[in-house]
């Protein structure tokens, strides 16, 4: 299992537009993420700045999944009507470098 952290950055202005459309998230994109080996997805908001913490079997897997699913294209469309820059994934992706954590 993997624990990848992301920084995303809405455009100015789109804050609780962006709230609003993930208070639901649609059963075929849920479904999708399951199926891509997503196990947990979690989004913290700071102003503009979004910080992700993903729990995947497999991070760059789940991207290739994704990338042209029927489910994730239309989702990806409409938040990139939301976010300042567009997914940038470039297939060489692994999420934020992990500096440090509380030890086991």
């Amino acid at each position: 299992m993997q624990r990848i952290a992301l920084h995303t950055r809405l455009a100015p202005g789109k804050e609780a537009e962006y709230e609003a459309v993930h208070a639901v998230i649609p059963p075929d994109l849920d479904a999708a993420l399951r199926e891509a080996g997503v196990h947990d997805w979690r989004i913290w908001r700071d102003g503009l700045d979004l910080f992700h913490v993903v729990e995947v079997e497999d991070y760059r897997r789940m991207r290739h999944f994704l990338r042209d699913h029927q489910a994730n294209a239309p989702w990806q469309a409409r938040m990139a009507e939301l976010l300042e820059v567009e997914d940038d994934y470039s297939g060489d992706d692994s999420g934020i470098n992990l500096v440090w954590e509380l030890p086991h």
